[in-house]
């Protein structure tokens, strides 16, 4: 988290937004500000206490394990055109909702996340990582919408 600190404080990001509850819960008792968090009230799919933290607008969607859905995508995106903080609690799982947080926020974001048994990882949204992200959300199998 001091290194994270360091970082946020020398790049400046224009919003810094997390995925997962444990490192949302860090970052907060670490006292880093956050625009965005994106939560599941899981950990390694085992349900945990929710994390308490007040932000000014709740936006809630579906996202089954292994999966993205259109849902929990527009909650993303809403979550970017609202003023002040904003926190998404998914109903299924987050894993894999950086890539699209990296793909909707705005450009100079960071999108931090955990890597459960190693830390956390922090990219920076630009041209290139969007580019990384849209080849492996491309690169996923479309399942039925039911």
């Amino acid at each position: 988290m001091n290194k994270l600190k360091e970082l946020i404080e020398k790049e400046k990001p224009k919003n810094v937004i997390s995925v997962g509850d444990i490192v949302t819960k860090n970052m907060i008792d670490f006292g880093l500000s956050l625009n965005v968090i994106i939560i599941d009230n899981k950990t390694m799919r085992k349900p945990i206490q929710p994390i308490k933290m007040v932000t000014d607008h709740t936006f809630y969607a579906k996202n089954p394990p292994g999966s993205i859905t259109e849902e929990s995508w527009a909650a993303i995106q809403k979550a970017f055109e609202q003023n002040g903080q904003t926190k998404i609690i998914i109903d299924g799982e987050e894993d894999l909702l950086a890539l699209v947080t990296v793909l909707s926020a705005p450009a100079n974001s960071f999108v931090v996340y955990g890597q459960p048994n190693s830390g956390i990882v922090v990219v920076k949204v630009t041209e290139e990582s969007r580019k990384k992200m849209q080849n492996i959300v491309y690169s996923m199998k479309e399942t039925s919408k039911s």
